[in-house]
């Protein structure tokens, strides 16, 4: 039987802002109010110069409810971090506005709004959010989740589908469980906890639905990509039309896997790339036909993403080769 926990006060609710602020020093006071409110994490934005967020928390029992609020950013949990914690948490994120995509360890997924997904803070992930952070994170202590997850780890990283099954009713609950609620609770915070706790191993604890089929269509889809990679602009509607699927149900094939559409495509133009700038026959062509014959219309953009995602522009892999 699950002991009695104690209520949340109200006036609980821990508030950290970045208006608190100068603009020039938000980002950094980001980082400091996410590793104070959470644990240590590190932080970067595409929109340094208008940044803007908040978290509201409120611990309660072996549960800490908490409501991030912001600006697009990218947020990193690394070896070193992990090294340095004298404790650790699992998070059960929600994100009902828009898409974002976390990884955990080797396991990414795309997450659609309405989806969630669990992470362990004693491995390494990243959660990456283009638009807006908007999302609700529920701090669990692993002691707790245990007692409703055989293994922890096999769940975390994994896509759990808010829109269907026992995912949908979990997306509901969790987004019910805003800070407020939680300074005063209208039942007993066991009650609403156990209930939790129920939904959890419901939906994270169950098996992928009809795999064998998802994983034919996600292979399908993967290697349309590859036949239409050099399309310049290409799309996930237009995949999703040539094989006659909605688009919403290529995201979610994706979803499954390594991470979304835009990562299968750019993973498989660098491929490419790679191979173009390996080969001697292909010198005569410039670096920026090089980039048009994989879809990358853009020659500064395809400089750009061949030294992050091959580690050097084109000319130095064709230097290095010789």
């Amino acid at each position: 039987m699950t002991p009695a926990l104690p209520s949340a006060p109200a006036g609980a609710v821990r508030r950290w802002s970045t208006d608190a602020v100068g603009a020039a020093e938000r980002l950094d006071y980001w980082v400091g109010a996410i590793c104070e409110g959470f644990l240590e994490m590190a932080a970067t934005s595409p929109r340094s110069a208008d940044f803007h967020s908040s978290l509201e928390a409120v611990d309660w029992g072996p549960v800490s409810v908490n409501q991030v609020r912001g600006s697009a950013q990218d947020v990193y949990r690394t070896r070193a971090a992990i090294a340095r914690s004298r404790e650790n948490f699992c998070y059960l994120l929600c994100k009902t506005d828009s898409a974002w995509s976390a990884v955990q360890a080797s396991r990414g997924a795309r997450l659609l709004p309405g989806d969630l997904v669990l992470v362990d803070s004693r491995e390494r992930y990243e959660f990456h959010f283009p638009e807006r952070a908007d999302t609700v994170s529920l701090q669990l202590r692993p002691e707790w989740l245990e007692r409703w997850l055989p293994d922890i780890r096999a769940a975390a990283g994994r896509r759990i589908d808010g829109q269907q099954g026992w995912g949908r009713a979990l997306s509901a609950f969790a987004c019910q469980l805003t800070p407020a609620l939680a300074a005063a609770p209208p039942l007993p915070a066991s009650l609403l906890t156990d209930q939790l706790g129920a939904l959890i191993a419901l939906a994270a604890g169950a098996p992928p639905h009809d795999e064998p089929a998802l994983a034919s269509l996600r292979r399908r889809i993967l290697d349309r990509v590859r036949e239409r990679h050099a399309e310049p602009g290409l799309t996930a509607a237009a995949i999703a039309a040539d094989l006659g699927i909605s688009e919403r149900t290529l995201h979610r094939s994706l979803a499954g896997g390594e991470l979304s559409f835009a990562h299968h495509l750019m993973a498989c133009r660098m491929e490419v790339a790679a191979r173009l700038l390996a080969d001697a026959r292909f010198d005569r062509l410039t670096v920026a036909e090089i980039g048009r014959r994989v879809g990358l219309l853009d020659a500064s953009h395809f400089v750009r993403t061949c030294r992050t995602r091959l580690g050097a522009t084109p000319a130095q892999l064709r230097r290095q080769r010789r």
